[in-house]
């Protein structure tokens, strides 16, 4: 590396102006999400680094089925070095996107390299050759600036600060930073393969035919432990690294085009993505596919299949416009105020931006051989967003789901702007100073805007306040506004912040698409001073839940109700409690986490034992590879003196206890009166 060329001068930079970007976001709070994956996550809090306890963090991740045990490590390394303190967390976050931005850079160069060198020309017997440059240190020069570039912007975008800020999105960060390790030995494999594909020379002697296959042979190896490894790894992060196989697909496609210089086409890159790619992406879709055409999937969103799909049309687009034109307005974190697309022209914009998208990919098609940079960046956007923006029910829109994809649009954007060595096809004295000056309009947008967000969350109220007034009707960002209200208030009636809680909070109730956070804040802020409950608080809450099936937001106001209850901080009527639960059952397939809420609240607030217990049993059997419920029913058994019964669930709890992670709670369970 020599830090003295202009292009690593400036991405040193710019490295520099991230963390100078970053530094005021690292005072601020939890968020949203934190809550329940680290905070109230004893998991994630080991009290020592033992191979039990680390086999528990890494298991305990309520986000997803797959547990994402490395980012879930990486929250239990954090705690024990540092304790239960957001600044280190997020201190880590941008360490992790510093490195990202690093390989950014190396992977931008590696492609712009192998864009203008790689010139592919077919002559009249259809063999391929390569343009070599005569000039080789300034071409290197001029790449290095143009890869700095990218990654400066890259670092700068203000639709990337919540995979930095947002403490829990370290699973985007982390996944992505092994997909960019593995784009990167993926591209110098298949460099190297080029190599040697002298191969195909029939006047090489046999012992140096032999040499050169042997080394093609050990470079699809290595092509192929690029992909595999790093993708396994990511996994452990999060699962969008399941998506480096497709882009390495699209890498090919663009820019190797799978022959060799001799213009064979080469059967062993072929195969490989068959492997790695396309038999998984069978098996995947053939476990994925039957449960997506069950209604019951479906049945806690607000969206089906085909409008989750007419709208993602139109936030695929949108992004596109958050990452390179944002305003504070579109970058407002929550968007659970979208409008959901019901057909083609409901809204008009659900066609234009299906028209606008299938304009991309013919673009993408027929600049494959002249701006292969504007091919390939489309590629890796659109590419991106196939697991998170499809077929799979997650929510609709997240900004983060950008990290990656904005690469692909900066790579596709910036070299154009920057009008530092182009291609060959492109007429470089055509409005120099025009793109350059846009390039710089933009890089300042992008830092400025960043700079302004960082410093907004920096500070919780601020944060708060900023959210909700970029997403007026945002019934999220209305809650998150009025519950910060409440922490500020410390629970005093006459504090200045209870009286404004009040208005944020029931606006977000009255909010279409709701959840029931907000009734839930409201009733648990007036209980906990002695305030009274208004009717139409808890009239709204059970309504909602006889209106759909419970979301993850809605099994958590029950459980902090509950929680309230059981302590005795508020006085909660049971008449209305236990409305609120019968409404939340009356749906098909209870979640596993609400028969443990019910069961919690019938055991310790109503004192009815066998409904207490009926409703854990319910728990185990709708999640039972959860060892809590089942740690819950053991208590519940060995209270009641039933010890045989209680053996018995202790017993398959122990099947649980991969590596030792439950040593702890089975020694604390073996110690019960009546278990002794």
């Amino acid at each position: 590396m020599q830090f003295n060329r202009p292009g690593w001068a400036l991405l040193l930079a710019a490295l520099a102006l991230t963390v100078a970007v970053y530094w005021p976001g690292l005072t601020g709070a939890w968020f949203f999400d934190d809550y329940p994956n680290i905070v109230d996550n004893h998991g994630v809090q080991p009290s020592s680094a033992s191979v039990p306890s680390l086999i528990n963090a890494a298991l305990s991740s309520p986000s997803s089925e797959f547990k994402r045990p490395l980012a879930s490590l990486s929250f239990a390394a954090n705690y024990l070095f540092t304790g239960l303190t957001p600044y280190w967390m997020k201190l880590t976050n941008l360490v992790i996107h510093l490195l990202n931005g690093l390989l950014v850079f190396l992977l931008s160069r590696q492609l712009l390299f192998a864009a203008t060198t790689l010139n592919w020309r077919s002559d009249s017997k259809g063999t391929i050759t390569s343009d070599v440059p005569r000039n080789a240190r300034d071409r290197t020069t001029q790449v290095e600036l143009n890869a700095a570039l990218i990654a400066t912007g890259w670092m700068l975008l203000p639709i990337n600060l919540t995979a930095v800020l947002y403490i829990v999105q370290r699973m985007e960060s982390m996944a992505n930073l092994f997909v960019l390790l593995g784009l990167m030995g993926y591209v110098a494999s298949r460099q190297r393969m080029l190599e040697f594909n002298c191969s195909s020379d029939a006047t090489l002697s046999e012992s140096l035919f032999g040499r050169a296959n042997e080394m093609r042979m050990s470079s699809i190896m290595r092509c192929a432990v690029s992909i595999i490894i790093p993708t396994a790894i990511g996994l452990l992060a999060k699962e969008t690294a399941v998506m480096l196989p497709l882009y390495a697909l699209l890498i090919e496609w663009v820019l190797f085009r799978f022959k060799t210089l001799s213009g064979k086409y080469d059967l062993g890159i072929t195969a490989l993505f068959l492997l790695v790619l396309f038999l998984p992406m069978v098996v995947g879709l053939t476990w994925l596919v039957p449960g997506l055409l069950n209604p019951q999937t479906w049945a806690a969103r607000d969206f089906t299949l085909s409008t989750r799909l007419l709208s993602e049309v139109r936030i695929v687009t949108n992004y596109i416009a958050w990452s390179l034109l944002p305003t504070p307005q579109d970058l407002s974190f929550y968007h659970d105020d979208f409008r959901i697309s019901t057909g083609l022209l409901s809204p008009w914009t659900t066609l234009a931006s299906m028209l606008a998208l299938i304009g991309l990919i013919a673009i993408a098609i027929t600049q494959r051989s002249r701006r292969p940079l504007v091919a390939l960046g489309i590629g890796l956007f659109l590419a991106c967003h196939l697991l998170t923006g499809t077929i799979i029910p997650l929510e609709l829109i997240y900004e983060h789901r950008n990290y990656f994809a904005s690469f692909g649009l900066l790579l596709a954007v910036i070299p154009m702007l920057s009008a530092i060595a182009p291609m060959s096809s492109e007429k470089s004295t055509r409005f120099v100073l025009s793109r350059r000056v846009l390039l710089v309009g933009l890089l300042l947008l992008w830092g400025s805007e960043t700079a302004l967000t960082s410093i907004a969350w920096g500070n919780p109220l601020r944060l708060a306040e900023e959210l909700a007034a970029r997403a007026p009707d945002s019934p999220r960002a209305e809650y998150e506004l009025g519950r910060t209200y409440i922490i500020y208030s410390d629970y005093d009636p006459a504090s200045p912040f209870t009286k404004l809680a009040y208005a944020p909070l029931e606006r977000a109730a009255a909010l279409p698409g709701a959840s029931i956070l907000a009734e839930q804040a409201l009733i648990f802020m007036n209980a906990r001073m002695d305030l009274p409950l208004k009717d139409a608080w808890w009239d709204s809450l059970i309504a909602k839940l006889k209106a759909h099936k419970t979301t993850v937001q809605d099994e958590s106001s029950l459980a902090t109700l509950t929680q309230c209850a059981r302590e005795h901080s508020c006085n909660l009527p049971k008449d209305r409690m236990m409305a609120a639960f019968m409404a939340a059952l009356s749906h098909p397939d209870p979640d596993a986490r609400l028969l443990a809420n019910y069961a919690d609240y019938a055991w310790n607030v109503l004192d009815d034992r066998p409904l207490g217990e009926r409703m854990a049993e319910e728990a185990v059997k709708a999640d039972p590879r959860e060892p809590a419920y089942r740690i819950t029913l053991i208590r519940m058994l060995a209270v009641q003196g039933r010890k045989a019964d209680a053996l018995d669930a202790l017993q398959k709890l122990e099947s649980l206890n991969i590596g030792g992670r439950l040593n702890s709670d089975l020694a604390k369970l073996h110690t019960l009166q009546g278990l002794q």
